[in-house]
């Protein structure tokens, strides 16, 4: 779905959910969340980071956790944005017993449009990875990504003794942080759950996004929002209101939620549907910068999060 379809659709006046600066106080002071709601399932992560090396060279990383009925892998993409075809990709089935490789490193180089190469060193190990709803694991692996010789990704909380020596002996850590998050997700319920913070400094909020319909007592369809098991948006006649915008505040930052449910009621019921948070500074008054994200505006302090639902029967 082209992201860029959905904002010409959207006010720019969004509509203001005033909260309080120590947490994401509620819309409706009750938690309305049913302990009996399955989620649908979680197909794919992607993580998007963005680094800047000591030699002032830029980088996008995309790192994607996948799983599906026979496979579940790992794919990492760089410089994708800058240069598409040009984008170097590495990728790892963690689920096939011929191809799997749990544990390993590999050596790839990268090429940058106006400044030469960079080498590239990835670590892994997934031998021992914990997982629960999400293809992404949660303990028991690390993924370590150096960028001529700077560490840009550390991920996990199994780094083992001899490759943290390696590292600390010819590396240093370049400036780097977390762009955006997209989160894919399927099944036959009409539940959502995911656990993101908004900014670096900031916590991590449990966001939950829930659709209920007429067969639930509701006179039309409805949209909540939950942040922190609290109501901070509530979409009424969303057949009516199925692209908007509102926007809250959380840990202090201005954060657009942004929706399109236009494919649920007119696509089908296999119809995509795209929800998006995303901060924004509260000196700017777009929602969305409508142009494609390109590596000039990589010094932007931002995030998103992005949920691709599929309602499938």
């Amino acid at each position: 779905m082209n992201v860029s379809n959905i904002i010409s659709c959207f006010n720019e006046n969004a509509v203001n959910v005033s909260h309080s600066s120590s947490s994401c106080s509620s819309y409706s002071n009750k938690s309305c969340i049913s302990q009996n709601l399955t989620p649908s399932t979680q197909n794919s992560v992607s993580s998007i980071y963005k680094a800047i090396l000591s030699n002032k060279k830029q980088m996008l990383i995309t790192v994607t956790w996948s799983k599906s009925h026979s496979n579940q892998g790992l794919t990492i993409v760089f410089n994708e944005e800058e240069d598409p075809l040009a984008a170097r990709v590495f990728r790892l089935n963690t689920n096939s017993r011929l191809f799997r490789r749990k544990k390993g490193s590999k050596l790839v180089e990268v090429e940058h449009i106006h400044h030469g190469y960079s080498k590239v060193e990835v670590f892994w190990d997934l031998s021992n990875a914990k997982y629960e709803t999400s293809p992404e694991p949660v303990d028991g692996f690390y993924l370590t990504v150096l960028v001529d010789s700077e560490i840009v990704i550390i991920l996990g909380d199994k780094v083992e003794e001899n490759l943290t020596k390696k590292l600390k002996k010819r590396t240093f850590l370049g400036k780097v942080s977390l762009f955006s998050r997209s989160e894919y997700f399927s099944g036959n319920t009409v539940h959502y759950t995911s656990k993101t913070k908004f900014c670096e400094s900031g916590t991590f909020h449990d966001i939950l996004i829930r659709y209920s319909g007429e067969n639930e007592g509701f006179k039309s369809p409805v949209l909540n929002v939950y942040i922190d098991k609290k109501i901070v948006i509530c979409v009424k006649r969303l057949k009516w209101n199925f692209r908007g915008n509102e926007t809250i505040f959380v840990d202090g930052l201005c954060v657009d939620f942004l929706w399109d449910v236009h494919n649920w009621f007119f696509r089908g019921v296999s119809g995509y549907a795209v929800f998006m948070f995303r901060t924004r500074s509260g000196l700017d008054n777009r929602l969305w910068l409508e142009e494609k994200l390109d590596v000039k505006d990589i010094n932007r302090d931002e995030f998103s999060l992005l949920i691709y639902a599929c309602k499938t029967t």
